[in-house]
């Protein structure tokens, strides 16, 4: 199971909590004892006089109500699937549907049952035939914020982005509940039972159902040789919520496999994982498993670069580039699976230098190296920021420097002769897709032998529409605006000090920098 027993105890727990509150509910309605229309008259918000000092909200009421009926949120419920089943994740998709379809089965068998008419007003803004209670609308709107919670506990790391989705679906469905009550078609007591039976179903569900991607089935281990074999593990402690539960996860996963106890290594910021791999190498480990961002698996990576080490990669950050170029799960149960039990790839990695950088000590890039623009947005990331809301914390920094000014290059490619351009942003990259898959680079693999490099040379502000479309349709056309160059070797010269980054880290300012493919130097583990 991806939930720990204490995360399934609590869906138990909470899950029984709603089912006991929907029974008393449905109970109560059925014998029609009046204890029902009292809890309703302490809290029912007066429809008539809403309507009477607040007439234009008719209108909008009643849109809220067609949106987030039955047929609009079964057909949300399928795209919702859709969309995962395309993103490979099909038990989240079959949860997304069972759910949703238990939810809108039980709302109208419950409405059966207990057939509890619907209160009379004067002027209704709607009229509905069927029975009260439960609450459909309240039902499915609480479903679809329990679902979206149960997945972003599976799929996102950033606690903050899951608080603030959390905080989002409790307002919606609040929203929503108070529509009903507006409209006049529903009591409290029907809103309160229609949230009981969506809770119900995402937690019944989650319990007895596991959403999360399912793992590579193997055997153990069964040669002696490679039970021997050593696991070494080096993790970015703040890449993870706990530590401890992390620690866990790999040592029952490993074990299970046959492998011993693994040696644990954590970076520091004076030590991004350099040391560490060099020291999980020495002692003999044929398997190192790096967590981290793109930053940690760089360096790590770079390290172990020719030693015939097998590096699994669990990308823990928030670009996870080269993950998501070798098509790495980004589910950390499932990267640790594959990390631990995928097959080896040989891919290349690339030698950098330049002015103040690769100076006292070896510097590799997996994915890309730039100036200009790109490293520019590196640069103006607030860390706090990114740490909060992740991806958006570039998405606000390149706003803020979309018109950075041009700069003039020099570019040679495989020690010829140097070619003098103008751009705003200079790109060399190991592989074909960047920053939220945008196709850049389209001719790049990263087992190829060779580098490609590209220079985006907007002339305005809307000239960046052109570009990125372009991109996107992945346009062989090489001109002033977009230029492509490949080859072994790509050397750049900068008329004045420009930002560089590599692999999404800014490396400070400079004009040069030089890079080197070589090729299969690193084994990486990948899905089978």
């Amino acid at each position: 199971m991806s939930f720990s027993a204490a995360t399934r105890r609590r869906f138990l727990i909470w899950g029984g909590v709603s089912f006991v509150l929907l029974v008393a509910l449905c109970f109560l309605a059925a014998r029609d004892v009046g204890l029902l229309d009292d809890f309703d008259g302490v809290l029912e918000i007066g429809p008539e006089s809403w309507r009477a000092d607040h007439a234009w909200l008719a209108d909008p009421l009643t849109w809220v109500s067609r949106a987030f009926n039955t047929i609009p949120m079964a057909a949300a419920a399928l795209v919702a699937a859709g969309l995962l089943v395309f993103k490979k994740h099909p038990r989240a998709a079959i949860y997304v549907v069972a759910v949703m379809a238990t939810t809108i089965t039980l709302s109208g068998l419950l409405k059966g049952i207990v057939g509890r008419p619907r209160q009379i007003i004067e002027d209704p803004i709607l009229v509905v035939d069927n029975a009260a209670l439960p609450s459909g609308h309240s039902a499915y709107i609480a479903a679809a914020v329990g679902i979206v919670m149960v997945l972003a506990t599976i799929f996102l790391r950033k606690r903050t982005i899951r608080r603030l989705l959390a905080a989002a679906g409790t307002i919606l469905a609040l929203l929503i509940g108070v529509d009903r009550l507006m409209i006049g078609v529903h009591t409290p007591s029907d809103v309160i039972a229609g949230y009981a039976l969506g809770i119900t179903s995402v937690l019944a569900w989650a319990y007895f159902f596991d959403p999360a991607p399912s793992l590579i089935k193997a055997a153990p281990l069964a040669s002696p040789i490679l039970i021997d074999h050593k696991l070494a593990c080096i993790l970015n402690p703040i890449k993870v919520e706990d530590v401890r539960e992390f620690q866990d996860m790999v040592e029952e996963m490993a074990a299970a496999l046959g492998y011993l106890k693994p040696d644990w290594y954590f970076t520091t910021i004076e030590d991004p994982g350099r040391s560490m791999a060099e020291e999980a190498a020495i002692s003999g480990a044929s398997l190192v498993l790096v967590c981290g961002g793109d930053g940690t698996v760089r360096t790590v990576c770079g390290e172990l670069a020719g030693t015939g080490v097998s590096v699994g990669v669990v990308p823990a950050g928030t670009g996870n580039l080269l993950a998501r170029n070798l098509d790495l799960p980004l589910y950390m149960r499932s990267a640790i699976d594959v990390a631990l039990n995928g097959q080896d790839r040989a891919i290349d990695i690339v030698h950098i230098n330049g002015d103040g950088v690769g100076e006292t000590e070896a510097e590799h890039f997996l994915v890309m190296a730039g100036m200009g623009f790109d490293a520019a947005i590196m640069e103006g990331v607030n860390e706090q920021l990114k740490e909060k809301v992740g991806f958006l914390a570039y998405f606000w920094s390149g706003m803020r420097n979309l018109m950075f000014p041009a700069v003039r290059v020099e570019i040679s490619v495989d020690d010829g002769a140097w070619t003098k351009h103008r751009a705003r942003t200079i790109v060399i990259g190991n592989v074909g897709n960047l920053q939220g898959g945008l196709p850049l680079l389209p001719d790049a693999t990263i087992d190829d032998g060779t580098i490609d490099l590209v220079l985006l040379y907007p002339r305005r502000f809307l000239s960046w529409l052109r570009v990125v479309a372009r991109v996107l349709r992945r346009s062989p056309v090489s001109d002033e605006t977009v230029t492509r160059m490949s080859g072994r070797k790509i050397s750049v010269r900068a008329a004045s000090d420009t930002p560089r980054q590599i692999d999404g880290d800014s490396i400070g300012a400079g004009r040069e920098i030089h890079c080197e493919c070589l090729p299969g130097k690193l084994l990486v583990r990948v899905p089978r």
